[in-house]
This record gives C-alpha cells, structure tokens and sequence, in this order.
C-alpha cells in the first residue's frame, strides 16, 4: 500500500466511523419523547448535523485526492446541492442558504458551509458585477418551517452569524465593522429551513423592511 492509498484508507476509516456514531445517534433519535425531552431531543439532533458535515468534509478530502481537477468540480454540485444562490435586484443582494446550526460547544470543521458559498461567490462575480457596499446594512433572515415546532426557534446570539459574514464581507463590503454595516436579524415561516441574507445601503432599508412587513405577515419585528 503506498502512502496516497494510506491516507485514503485512513480517512475512509474515519468515515465509517463517524457513520456508525451517527447511527447510534438516529436511533436514539426515533426513539427519545420530543414532548418529554425536548433539551435531549436537541443536544442529540445537533450532534448528528454535526458529525455529518465532518463526514461531508471527510469525503471532499477524498474527492480532491482522487481527481486533481475535482474540488472545482465538486463545490459547484455541492452549492446546488445545498441551494446556495445569489440574486441582484434594485441594488439589494440576496444571498440563499440552508439553515443555520447553533454555535458549536466544541471546535469542528465549518468547511461545510463555506467553502461552497465562497465558491458561489466566486462564480457569480465571473457572470456578474456586484457592488462594494460602503455603509450597508445586512438582514440575516431566519426561515423555519412551519409544519414543525415553533419551539425549534432559536435566539440570534446562539446562530453562526460571524462565519458567514466572514465569508460574505471579502466581497462585497468596504468593511463589516459597526461603523460601516449595521446588522439586523427576522425571523419568519416558510415552506423549509433555510437563512437568506440581505445587503443593501443604509438609504433602502426603511423602505425595504416596510415593503417586507406589508407582504410577509410571519416576519418578527426587527431588533
């Protein structure tokens, strides 16, 4: 066995451990009363979100190892796969992404996310121009689907806001500092889970988020 073959044994095998961790975890799953043990319900179901983005980042490895050519390749599929987009209308950037996690308790890998939405970035500015927002506000809307608990709704403090700023800020903001950008949270029902993210300049959100409130009667007011 040579040392490409190696490593790519030592990783599949990091894989299937993973995996086997997460099943233990689904069964705990269908089995645990959401009603009687909701917090349990939680820690559980998180950890199984986030074994299985390190499992997806596992697995890229093994992409980018196997085809030289393929992490390009790859992060394309993988932002339609997790239906990352990107829209320009009347000088508002719309961002679309899946769901936001909680802030880890422990440090994991958060390539799941963003390596595909820095990628989308990137493939979109090859089509299009978008502009250097220079005092901009930025709206994170948090979608939730309705035909699920409310009580899955969690407080923005406890959401990874910043990774995806990070990600967002290299291109198209002058600066995401508080003297540039301000940032601003809603929440509202919809047909799935998913975050979209909003950047427009300070003169067009009072129009914008009144338009909003006018149209969305599930929109949280504004803090």
């Amino acid at each position: 066995m040579n040392k490409n073959e190696k490593t790519i044994f030592q990783r599949l095998q990091g894989v299937e451990d993973e995996l086997a961790k997460l099943g233990n975890i689904v069964f705990a799953l269908k089995t645990t009363d959401i009603t009687k043990y909701h917090a349990n319900y939680a820690d559980l179901s998180t950890d199984a979100a986030l074994r299985a983005e390190r499992m997806t980042c596992l697995l890229r490895n093994l992409v980018y190892i196997s085809e030289s050519s393929g992490k390009a390749d790859y992060m394309r599929q993988a932002a339609n796969a997790q239906d990352i987009r990107l829209e320009m209308k009347q000088g508002i950037l719309s961002i679309f992404l899946p769901g936001l996690l909680p802030k880890r308790k422990v440090h994991t890998n958060t390539a799941f996310l963003h390596e595909p939405l820095n990628f989308a970035l990137q493939e979109y500015l090859k089509e299009h121009t978008l502009p250097l927002f220079q005092e901009c506000v930025i709206c994170f809307s948090q979608v939730y689907d309705e035909n699920l608990s409310l009580r899955r709704i969690r407080d923005y403090d406890n959401l990874e806001f910043k990774q995806i700023l990070d990600t967002i800020s290299t291109y198209v903001l002058r600066d995401d500092t508080a003297l540039f950008c301000d940032s601003y949270h809603t929440t509202e029902m919809g047909t799935h889970d998913r975050t979209i993210v909003y950047i427009m300049e300070k003169s067009m959100f009072s129009d914008w988020v009144k338009n909003r409130q006018n149209h969305i009667e599930t929109i949280s007011e504004i803090l």
